[in-house]
């Protein structure tokens, strides 16, 4: 709904946030970084049950604020870190952030002020008319903060452009702050530039001060090298993102990212063009606006995504790219699909589906896993977290990876039907990753394509700024290859002509 669904590696299905956070850090989070209203109520209700509660009336204050401070300690004890930062998303005043917002402020008593900081993040928007900057709604969340009880230490303004000096005075006397305690969070082009800006503000002296953590500096050097890779280019490629959620991009902003990694470590700019599967539902052909559109790219992602809508536009959209050798990564329902396609036109299966958009088809190539099969409830029960995977000597994956195990974040209840592996591999298909055990098939690729590789996996999810997923990397290096080629193919053209 707002987002994707972010994998963590023990297998939590979490708030897109949690990504960003791994991203920034270089950490692999758990699902207990993730703490959620059901969570704490059920773990309310639960010891309620079990009589751990004497009798006592069950309040919001203080059973379930104090599950909530017995979760934050947990994870900050558990992860011996010095720094525990805690969001607590949503909009202040909210009926359902309360609770959290409550707890926070209990922990500043029994923690004391010295071990706690309160970072309170509020849009500022601009009068686009005037170019005015409008602090009224800042001001605003922050008397409502301090209405229940938490006075801000520190304000970041989240806004287009930077505060000027007149309104950083006015958020910082209306707030109750130092005026060196405000900072803004204005639009950029490269987001991780963004630590790298709050600190030159002064915010990272501020915080260690305030903590009284001396002596505290950081080193940017490296990620100073990270953010000029993304921001400056030699070269650059059109990538085609077919998907059923692109009128909501943050759906794949995973894929995104790591598309953005592996251009930077390539010092490539990846242009990406969204294409809404759903309309290509229809009709045998794909339309000509629609063909324009592929054969103008580089290479074609087919992204994840449950459900009939959209699956056989991008069926069509793989048959284009397989047909015309134009660089293919297909991610989860993409393999799927992209072993669908296949077999329905090269084996020659024409009515092959996968058992998840027609239960009843003669050729289930695609079927649920067989621990699947008595499953009741639909939550935080699929195929989730790293899982094991042993790659081919000889594929293009084990290529990539250069090496033979690794380890890929899952999610997903469907597999490559193993009655059909056989017929897949006698007509080309190439299964160049296995689990560990041998039951199921990981990574697929073609051998008389220039790239052509489809996963079972969510490589997206580990892909760094400063380390790409080798999967995507491999697939932009093939996208840089196929644009070389086709420059030098127009130019012999144009010479002759």
């Amino acid at each position: 709904m707002h987002g994707e669904v972010f994998v963590t590696e023990d297998g939590g299905e979490v708030d897109l946030d949690l990504g960003h956070y791994e991203r920034f850090l270089d950490i692999d989070l758990s699902k207990d970084n993730n703490i959620t209203t059901g969570q704490v109520y059920m773990a309310v209700i639960e010891a309620e049950r079990k009589g751990k509660y004497l009798g006592k009336c069950v309040q919001i204050i203080p059973h379930v604020t104090d599950e909530v401070k017995r979760r934050i300690r947990s994870v900050a004890q558990r992860s011996h870190a010095d720094v525990t930062l805690v969001e607590c998303g949503g909009t202040t005043g909210d009926i359902e952030g309360l609770p959290f917002l409550e707890a926070i402020r209990q922990m500043r008593l029994e923690e004391s002020p010295s071990n706690t900081l309160f970072v309170h993040v509020a849009l500022v928007p601009i009068l686009e008319v005037t170019g005015e900057f409008k602090t009224k709604p800042l001001q605003h969340s922050v008397q409502e903060l301090r209405r229940i009880g938490i006075q801000p230490d520190v304000i970041v303004a989240r806004c287009k452009y930077p505060l000027d000096e007149e309104s950083k005075k006015k958020i910082a006397l209306y707030s109750n702050v130092r005026e060196e305690a405000v900072f803004t969070s204005y639009n950029i082009e490269c987001i991780y530039e963004l630590p790298i800006i709050l600190d030159e503000q002064g915010m990272g002296d501020y915080i260690c001060r305030r903590l009284m953590l001396d002596g505290a500096k950081a080193d940017w050097s490296s990620w100073k090298e990270v953010v000029r890779r993304h921001k400056f280019h030699k070269h650059e490629v059109n990538v085609c993102m077919c998907g059923k959620y692109t009128r909501l991009k943050d759906s794949y902003i995973s894929i995104i990212e790591a598309l953005k990694h592996a251009g930077a470590a390539l010092e490539t700019k990846v242009n990406m063009t969204w294409l809404e599967a759903t309309p290509l539902d229809q009709g045998e052909e794909i339309p000509r606006e629609y063909q324009e559109i592929l054969s103008s790219c580089d290479g074609i992602v087919v992204l994840p995504g449950f459900g009939a809508r959209g699956a056989e536009g991008k069926m069509k959209v793989i048959k284009y790219a397989r047909e015309n050798k134009i660089p293919f990564l297909g991610i989860c329902f993409g393999m799927q699909l992209a072993v669908v396609e296949f077999v329905r036109n090269v084996v020659g299966l024409k009515d092959a589906n996968t058992t998840e958009l027609d239960p009843s088809t003669s050729h289930p190539v695609v079927d649920l896993l067989p621990e699947q099969y008595h499953v009741k409830e639909v939550g935080g029960t699929m195929r989730l977290g790293a899982q094991a995977t042993v790659l081919e000597p000889g594929t293009k994956v084990y290529e990539l990876y250069g090496r033979p195990i690794i380890f890929e974040r899952h999610r997903h209840r469907y597999e490559i039907n193993p009655a059909y592996w056989s017929l897949l591999q006698s007509y080309g298909m190439v299964f160049s990753g296995y689990s560990v055990d041998n039951r199921r098939v990981e990574f697929i690729e073609l051998k008389d394509h220039p790239f052509f590789v489809a996963t079972q996996a969510h490589p997206e999810f580990k892909s760094r700024p400063n380390r790409p997923s080798p999967l995507f990397y491999g697939f932009v290096k093939a996208c840089l290859e196929h644009r070389l080629k086709r420059s030098t193919a127009s130019d012999s053209s144009a010479k002759s002509s």
